[in-house]
């Protein structure tokens, strides 16, 4: 295949590229969508990709501005795409909070990690660009859509992106507000009956975040994770509520839901696990072969003309600084808890070699999964699965060794689970970073970006979200709390985000170390994630698809989750697809895209208002207008509301 060089007719390189403006535009779009991803990600364990969205802003702002350029544009949505990268550590830093080891989220020690970790990810996939992207065949799905969408927009222009986009946003703060926080309206609706002695279970949600994610997520990814949430509570609770005793004495529904979080889940943590396993494996031999590649062709190729990366010795520099930040703040973690000076440093040397060198395998795995999948697609949390028990064995085997301060062990290893959690921050952020590099800088080939540009606005891109990341978390603790966290006094643990990815991960951790993992129902749901992993590939054959890893995402998601994103996901399909079969081209980039990402930003940062709120008068029912004898009525109207804006999504689908 003819690889295609770094400049294009339509975009010469005297073409301005980096600029103040564009750099704070990146930037107020970067903090945006990190507060938003982080709420999403919270809430219902998805992030959504922030690069199409921000391209399109840059190009309609920057066009009212004057004199905007497709590398311009192209920078921005660079910056801005940390946004849906570098908010992913809402996988792990709730961990810590969840297990007691932080009563809050420490504003330095949580946006320097979150930087420091993000900037490695950046630096990890210098050196892989040229091999990787530069003289690779590795299609990059949606690197290459995002340049389409740029050049369609230096070309032609399309103000009613960026309408749909801002209507979206404000129907979806209005009914937020309305919902969250005046409780006119319910959030959800459910439903249980019993037969003998099963407990059947059914919830839908109204949030309209949800429905734009499941448009987003799509039809396969929808319909699996619907399938998950039937398995659960449509035959895993029925039956385990009919074998097991109810020695508390609970109501149906509050037996029910006990049994999905004690049991059920653990069910949906082994199929999660086999599935992203599998999807390793599938790509384990073609990232070899591009790594292989990469080490032979990395040393003959030198730098042409603009088509050239950071400078070594800026490599260089920034990369020892950061490693510095790390072993700091590797230091500061265990301060409170450990007393052994020697054995402390001893294991912030030990994290930062892992952050490095098992940083830079995952980073170029990552890569090369974007490559392929792309980066939306690739098994972020099934790496973080695996992340967290190759940490959690590593400082076992250390802690054997007799190299850890003495209070890792005590306290049924409290100190150790910690450090293992706030480890697998750094990972994360550097594996989410590293998974979204090379689909920009594909983009930044194609409409003939200069690299270091690229990689420059990247790093900016990890500072400025990683400034906003502290804050969020801790307004939507404080306001919400986390489910399996300690409520606050006063908090309404029936608000409380789901956490889902924190939660299994807390499992996942505690049961290493302390030996109490629930193997019998991971076990099953090892062998259900089989059965799965088969019936894909049989569907794949003929056209269709079942993926596994949504499937178990269904089962460990609360009902009302999975169930909304699966009308998301229905109600994009039928809307978009054609007469001949398949889905309109114009789906990825037309009306329906921008409002469901207006849906997203909207009740988010509105979430994350309300939470604002509620945190400054320590009550989340401040603004509650609806009386408490109200009953039916906002359910009643939850459902009507969503309805009415269902059916408008639709027909706005249509003609857009």
């Amino acid at each position: 295949m003819t690889n295609m060089t770094s400049t294009s007719p339509s975009s010469p390189a005297s073409q301005r590229e980096m600029t103040i403006r564009g750099l704070i535009l990146g930037a107020l779009i970067t903090v945006v969508f990190t507060a938003s991803n982080i709420y999403l990600g919270l809430k219902i364990g998805l992030t959504v990709a922030s690069s199409i969205p921000a391209a399109v802003i840059s190009m309609s702002v920057l066009r009212m501005m004057g004199g905007a350029t497709i590398l311009e544009n192209n920078l921005v949505q660079t910056q801005a795409s940390a946004a849906g990268t570098l908010s992913c550590v809402f996988i792990s830093f709730p961990c810590l909070v969840m297990i007691g080891y932080w009563q809050h989220f420490p504003y330095l020690e949580t946006m320097l990690l979150s930087m420091a970790g993000g900037m490695t990810g950046v630096l990890f996939t210098v050196p892989l660009r040229r091999a990787m992207v530069t003289h690779s065949s590795l299609p990059y799905p949606e690197g290459v859509a995002a340049a389409e969408i740029l050049k369609a927009g230096s070309e032609t222009g399309d103000p009613d992106s960026l309408k749909a986009l801002l209507t979206g946003g404000l129907v979806s703060a209005v009914v937020t507000l309305a919902t969250g926080g005046l409780r006119l309206l319910a959030d959800g609706a459910a439903m249980t009956a019993t037969w003998g002695g099963a407990i059947f279970r059914a919830s839908t949600g109204f949030s309209l975040a949800l429905l734009g994610a499941g448009y987003l997520v799509g039809i396969a990814g929808g319909i699996a994770m619907l399938l998950g949430a039937i398995i659960a509570w449509g035959v895993a609770v029925p039956v385990l509520t009919t074998i097991l005793p109810n020695p508390s004495h609970l109501a149906p529904a509050d037996f029910a839901t006990a049994l999905w979080a004690q049991k059920v889940r653990f069910l949906g943590a082994g199929t999660i696990s086999i599935a992203a396993v599998w999807t390793l494996a599938v790509l384990a031999r073609p990232v070899a072969a591009g790594i292989r590649d990469m080490l032979r062709a990395g040393a003959a190729i030198g730098d042409a003309g603009d088509d050239r990366d950071l400078a070594p010795r800026t490599l260089g520099l920034l990369a020892g600084v950061l490693l510095l930040v790390l072993f700091g703040l590797f230091i500061v973690f265990q301060m409170p808890a450990a007393t052994n000076g020697h054995a402390i440093v001893t294991a912030a040397l030990a994290a930062v070699a892992f952050c490095a060198l098992f940083g830079f395998l995952v980073a170029a795995a990552c890569g090369y999964m974007a490559g392929i999948v792309g980066s939306s697609s690739s098994p972020l949390s099934g790496i973080a699965i695996i992340a967290t028990v190759m940490i959690a064995s590593f400082l076992l085997l250390l802690e054997g060794l007799g190299l850890l301060p003495a209070e890792m062990a005590a306290n049924n290893h409290h100190l150790a689970i910690a450090f293992a959690l706030f480890l697998l921050s750094a990972i994360v952020a550097s594996t989410a970073i590293s998974n979204d590099n090379l689909q920009d800088l594909k983009t930044g080939q194609l409409v003939g970006a200069s690299p270091w540009r690229q990689q420059a606005a990247l790093l900016v891109g990890c500072a400025s979200g990683a400034i906003v990341i502290p804050p969020v978390l801790e307004l939507l603790y404080q306001a919400y709390g986390f489910v399996g966290a300690m409520p606050r006094p006063g908090m309404d643990a029936s608000h409380a985000l789901a956490a889902p990815q924190p939660a299994l991960l807390v499992t996942l951790t505690t049961g290493i170390f302390l030996h109490h993992l629930d193997w019998t129902m991971i076990l099953l749901g090892v062998g259900l994630g089989i059965a799965l992993i088969a019936t894909d590939l049989l569907l794949r054959r003929r056209g269709g698809a079942l993926p596994p890893l949504a499937v178990g995402i269904g089962l460990y998601l609360p009902p009302a989750v999975s169930v909304t994103l699966a009308i998301g996901a229905v109600l994009g399909w039928a809307c978009t697809r054609q007469p001949q079969g398949g889905r309109s081209t114009h789906a990825e980039t037309g009306a329906g895209t921008m409002l469901a990402s207006g849906f997203i930003v909207g009740e988010s940062l509105t979430g994350v208002l309300l939470a604002a709120i509620a945190g400054a008068t320590g009550r989340d029912d401040t603004l509650s207008i609806l009386p408490a004898e109200a009953g039916m009525m906002p359910a009643l109207l939850g459902f009507g509301v969503f309805v009415a804006i269902c059916i408008w999504f639709g027909r706005s689908i249509r003609r857009g």
